[in-house]
């Protein structure tokens, strides 16, 4: 794959923030979830907030192999990254590091949170732990 169109499919993972995670159920089968992310061009990663207790989140537990699937907004164009999953602790204290990278992660996707200590809170009480995927493979299609 050319460096030009490596970053054009970069491009579409950076600017959508919205895609699909795909996971392996015990029979093989893909488990398809959509999900909120935020993408490290210079890690060459994904990072998403997922729950402890979700079919996805027990999937990589069992085999860590995933794909994010992005779509362009044109409809034709698209990119899938595969890659390796690495699941966080689960947060339990409101200052332990998974919380800490939590908010990292809510402040790159969505800014400042209008109180930091609910938000914490909320991360254990859902059981929240930090996913993050890294990128093996690129493949997709380019609009352009």
């Amino acid at each position: 794959m050319s460096l030009n169109f490596q970053r054009q499919l970069e491009e579409l993972f950076h600017d959508q923030g919205i895609g699909t995670l795909v996971t392996l159920k015990d029979d093989g089968r893909p488990q398809v979830s959509n999900v909120l992310y935020y993408f490290d061009r210079g890690q060459q990663k994904f990072l998403i907030s997922v729950t402890d207790t979700r079919a996805k989140t027990k999937n990589i537990r069992r085999d860590n192999r995933v794909s994010m699937h992005i779509n362009g907004k044109d409809g034709w164009s698209y990119a899938v990254a595969e890659g390796r999953a690495l699941l966080s602790t689960i947060a339990a204290d409101p200052h332990d590091g998974t919380v800490g990278a939590l908010v990292e992660l809510y402040q790159r996707l969505q800014g400042e949170h209008p109180d930091w200590d609910e938000f914490r809170m909320a991360m254990i009480r859902e059981r929240r732990v930090l996913l993050t995927v890294q990128i093996e493979r690129v493949y997709g299609m380019s609009g352009d």
